[in-house]
């Protein structure tokens, strides 16, 4: 099968996602971690969003801001008024998503959709700004990111969710399993506890039905090397300088 090529995945190499903007300095999900990505030569980048109390959409990992800022509560529960007094690691301020399409109009963005509350709001942004060659839509769950693509068509690139990583695993071990069509990658772990995911026969199942795998987060140089000599089409990293050398050391920096 011919891959999907949707205009988010066009690359000419594999593609290196600064994991939240590169974690290592432990400001994750801030306009200055991706600031330093972008400086860094990364232009695919990965995320999360929330809605506030107020339906804002909020770029951050967590439900609550208590792990990584001076703050503390369930962004659900909180207004955009209180949430932007945060500060990540005490310093940098939580920013909305449509504030980061805007900043780094050459960035493309992985999306992690974390509450349900997030997709319609994160759907009409992507409308609105016509951003539908920048971003790809992903979640655990496969019910959001099947709703996801029903709302939006073709035009919105998806990734699997845990349901549809499964099946492929299962089918690329010979297990008949239904896969939802439609999706451009999966995105997956290496492994899920001491169960392998990703293997010759995971990227050749995904590669047969056009779908590219992309890898998180990994930040150990020898586990880069042995996935891309697997084929994995993209990796997902915290370390942003390893990944680079990395690719650079093998002539697959863009």
């Amino acid at each position: 099968m011919t891959p999907l090529r949707h205009p988010y995945l066009d690359h000419p190499a594999p593609l290196p996602f600064a994991h939240r903007g590169g974690t290592a300095d432990g400001l994750e999900n801030t306009a200055a971690a991706f600031r330093r990505a972008a400086a860094a030569g990364y232009r695919y980048f990965e995320t999360d969003v929330h809605t506030t109390a107020d339906g804002r959409l909020v770029a951050f990992h967590d439900a609550t801001l208590d792990r990584v800022t001076d703050a503390s509560g369930r962004i659900r529960d909180l207004p955009w008024a209180a949430v932007r007094q945060a500060r990540v690691a005490g310093k940098e301020p939580l920013p909305l998503f449509a504030d980061l399409l805007d900043e780094f109009p050459e960035a493309r963005w992985n999306v992690d959709v974390k509450a349900e509350s997030a997709l319609l709001p994160l759907l009409a942004l992507i409308r609105r700004t016509g951003a539908w060659d920048r971003v790809c839509v992903g979640s655990f769950t496969e019910a959001r990111v099947a709703r996801a693509q029903r709302l939006a068509g073709p035009r919105l690139a998806t990734s699997y969710g845990v349901r549809g990583v499964l099946g492929l695993r299962l089918r690329s071990l010979g297990i008949p399993a239904a896969l939802r069509a439609g999706a451009v990658a999966a995105q997956v772990p290496e492994r899920q506890g001491v169960i392998p995911v990703v293997d010759r026969r995971f990227v050749r199942e995904a590669h047969a039905r056009g779908l590219q795998v992309h890898v998180w987060t990994v930040n150990d140089p020898e586990r880069m090397n042995a996935l891309l000599d697997l084929g994995v089409d993209g990796i997902m990293t915290d370390h942003l300088e390893t990944l680079r050398r990395v690719l650079t050391d093998r002539g697959l920096w863009v």
